[in-house]
Formats: C-alpha cells, structure tokens, sequence
C-alpha cells in the first residue's frame, strides 16, 4: 500500500504505506500525528507555557538585564515584556504547520533545509537544548541537595557534593518522564502549573513587609550617565528574545498535539508573557529584599528559599521547586533534542536513544561545573555568567533559521506540504542550497562582527538581524533555484 495523506476537517494526516515504512527516513517516533492524539486544549497548552516560564533562569532575568545590560529595573521588566510579546510572533507561525498536519521540527526543516540538511539547524537547536537541560538539571539538583539537607543530617555534611548526587537524582527524573512520551508531558505541566503560580504569591506575599516596592522599581540604571537607553535597550530586548528562541523553532513539537490553530494561539499568548513578566518581576523583588534580610544578594530562589529558618517551610519549598524545574526542563529541553537527534538516522534512533544521548550530552556539557563541586577542578566560571553569555551569542544563530522556516512555510509553499514527499527520497533535495546560504550568510556577518569588531549592531541585536536577513536571502535564492514539483493532493476523509 503506497502512503496517503487525508483531510479530516482542517486537519490532515497520512495513513502510512510500505513506501514510508521502509525510508530509512521515517520513524514512528517522527511520524505525524493522527487526528485523534491532537487533544492538547487552550488550557493545556497555557499550563505547558506557565510550566516552562516558571523557573530559575526566568527568575534571574530581571537581575541579568540590569547587571550586564545596563537597564533599571522599570526598564529591564518593560524589556522582558515586550521580548516575550514579539517572540509570540515566530512562535505562532512556527506552530501553524505542526498544527494543520501533526510535524514535529525536524520534518518541517526538511522542506527548507533538504531531506539531509536539515540536520545541521535541527543539531544546532539540538546542542542548544542539551546545554540548557544540563543548566537546569543542576538547579534542580541543588533543590534535591537542599530538600534532603533539611531531613538529614548525613546529607547535609556532604555539602557540594551532594548537589552532585542530587543533579543525578534530577537528572534520572527527568529521562523517566520524557520516556513515556507526551501525555506523561501534558500530565506534568497541567498538574505543576497552578501549583507554580501558588508559590510565586506566596513569595511575594512573604517579601511583601520587607521591601519597598516603590524603592525597588525606582532603582537606576547601572549605565555610564552619558550613554542613551537605545542601544541597551535593543541588546537587552535582542537577549530576552533568544531566551525562548529555541522554542520559536521547535514548537511544531508541541503543536502537533494542539486541538487547533485557535487554541496554540490563544494559549501561547495567554500562558507566555504574562508568566515570564510576572516571574521575572518576582525574582527582583526577591533578589532585592535578600540584602535586606540576608545581608547579602542572592539572585536565585533556591539558594535564597535555604537561607529560611524553618526546616518543614524549605523542604517544602524544595519539593515545588524540583517540580518547576522539571516541568521547564522535560519540556523546554529534552523533547526537542530528542527528535532532532533521531532526524540524523530514524532507523537507527528511536525515542529512546534520542532520550538518553540528550541526557549524557548534558551531562558532559555541564560536567566542569560538577567537577568544581566535587573539588576536583577549580574554575571562576559561573552557571550564571555562562547563562548571560550564551543569550546574545545563540540567538544569532538561532534567528536566521526562524526566519527561514516562516518564509518556506507561508510563502513558498503557501500552506501547503506535501507530507509523504517530506519522508522519501527523491521528492526533496537531499540539501536545499537556498537555505544555507540564507542561513550562513548572517552567520558570516556575525562572525565578522565579533572577530574584527565591525557591524557590532548586527551581532548585538543578532536575533532580528539574523531573522530578518535569513527570510530575505531565503525568499531570493529560493526564487532564483528550480523548486522540486510536488504534487500536494488528498483524500477527504
């Protein structure tokens, strides 16, 4: 039987042939997915962003921007605001192909990419992922170290190297989720939401009598008198924005699951902006009332939740926080890589080796930090410097890709896919030159900018430099190359 592609009301789905099944480009694990596993609603996938919003990295952001981006704090909120409202915009669209025929990422690659060079964007992405589950992992693992420091005191003395043990423990819980598979997901983030948000008001209602929140919005920019805001500004927004530029490219791995393009939509848009603004919101107020009652500023929620006096009150605390973590780590940084990874050999790596090659490169990406825990290197890197460096300098490359894949979609093809066609050979070119050179071209500029310090503005604002340049080069090459003919027909189930 030859691979049909059917419509069943604004859907479409194929019913796989021997031709699919016998690709050695096709998996189950990448197949598209059937009308009936599309049941994620508005609320789940709201709940799927306030899950991933809600976490360390998102708390430190306020602190980051007036730290390393010379904007106030007014300024710094207003950016993280308006970042998380653009980046709706690539989100959106990004979603709309993985909604109307069930593709996860590295599929749709594979129509400006080519069959075999969408590997190269879907690594990218892939690393990305790898080095932020690693990142998170560890915050999580600390809030393991300190649960089990308040109920043992065994634990206790083995200080750093318990957050070692504790980022294994994490790290175990993270695979076991992803292993069994998306509802385990949809589960998790819809349980872990409101529970979220009742941590974050109780934080704020417990800082409430310890700062001035007036003091604290009034707190000016750390930038030279003399320097306007633009630039600061428009680097800080560029950094805000690549924070979720990874998930701008792969939320087809989620929106293949949506009930329909009405609610990814009205879900994004509900469950991003004001959750990341509010979050972000909370971690400088916190960070702030820590001088206050600590005598000391602590720019993260675990280590400033284990400074408390009441042992039932941390573990508590602890136990929400592992979940938070969780809920933004399996999400936001092993689905993705997991897919991206079984694109380079379907018939080789399933879901489960996807899984767990996510898991160990993490580990490795991150095994200085544990090695410095265990005492075994020394090195004045932090988690916190290496999270602020790699905003700007990910972004610019993640931006062209973005932009290129929004072209593709609405412009070129018009909507309209040819899904069987993305799974064989023969229908797509093995490599789509237009989309490299669309890619590179930024790549090299950027390049440029940081070696020989000339166009910095186009590394500084890399994400919509990149962006912007990649549609345009990829909407001209592609115009100038011959398209591969394909026919896109259906049967109407």
């Amino acid at each position: 039987m030859k691979t049909e592609m059917k419509k069943v009301g604004d859907f479409y789905e194929i019913e796989v042939g021997q031709d699919l099944i016998s690709s050695k480009n096709f998996n189950d694990d990448l197949a598209p997915t059937k009308v009936k596993e599309r049941t994620w609603s508005k609320f789940n996938i709201a709940a799927l962003w306030v899950g991933m919003s809600i976490c360390v990295p998102t708390y430190t952001l306020g602190g980051v921007l007036t730290a390393y981006f010379g904007l106030s704090v007014m300024e710094a909120l207003v950016t993280i605001l308006i970042a998380n409202i653009v980046v709706l915009i690539p989100l959106t669209l990004n979603a709309f192909a993985g909604t109307k025929y069930g593709l996860p990422f590295p599929i749709l690659l594979r129509s400006s990419f080519g069959i075999f060079g969408s590997n190269v964007p879907c690594l990218i992405r892939g690393f990305v992922a790898c080095g932020w589950f690693g990142i998170q992992t560890m915050f999580g693992g600390l809030a393991i170290h300190l649960f089990l420091s308040e109920i043992s005191t065994a634990w206790a003395s083995l200080g750093s190297k318990g957050e070692v043990f504790g980022f294994f423990i994490f790290w175990l819980l993270n695979i076991g989720v992803v292993l069994k598979g998306s509802d385990s997901i949809k589960w998790l983030e819809t349980l872990s939401a409101p529970l979220l948000l009742v941590v974050g008001l109780g934080l704020l209602f417990w800082a409430s009598d310890k700062v001035s929140y007036a003091e604290i919005l009034s707190t000016p920019a750390s930038r030279p008198a003399g320097d306007g805001f633009a630039k600061y500004f428009f680097s800080g927004l560029t950094a805000m924005v690549g924070f979720w530029a990874t998930l701008s490219l792969n939320i087809p791995d989620f929106s293949r699951y949506a009930k329909s393009q009405k609610d990814q939509i009205i879900g994004q848009a509900v469950g991003l902006p004001v959750t990341m603004f509010l979050f972000s919101a909370l971690g400088v107020v916190l960070t702030a009332a820590s001088e206050t009652m600590f005598g000391k500023t602590i720019s993260d929620p675990i280590t400033l939740i284990g400074q408390i006096q009441s042992p039932f009150w941390v573990a508590i605390a602890m136990v929400l926080i592992v979940i938070a973590t969780l809920s933004t780590n399996t999400a936001a940084n092993v689905v993705s890589p997991t897919n991206d990874f079984q694109n380079i050999a379907p018939k080789h790596i399933n879901h489960t080796k996807g899984v767990l090659l996510t898991g160990l490169i993490g580990i490795l990406l991150m095994s200085w930090e544990l090695l410095k825990k265990m005492g075994w290197i020394e090195s004045d890197v932090s988690v916190e410097a290496f999270i602020s460096n790699w905003l700007l300098g990910y972004s610019s490359l993640l931006g062209p890709i973005a932009g290129i894949m929004i072209v593709d979609y609405f412009v070129m093809k018009k909507q309209s896919l040819n899904v069987p066609a993305l799974y064989l050979e023969g229908a797509y070119p093995s490599i789509n030159w237009a989309g490299f050179i669309a890619f590179f071209i930024p790549v090299i500029f950027t390049a440029m900018a940081i070696s020989f310090n000339v166009m910095t503005w186009f590394y500084s604002y890399g994400w919509f430099t990149g962006a912007f340049s990649g549609a345009l080069l990829y909407y001209l090459f592609s115009k100038l190359q011959s398209q591969p003919v394909l026919t896109a027909g259906f049967e109407k189930a």
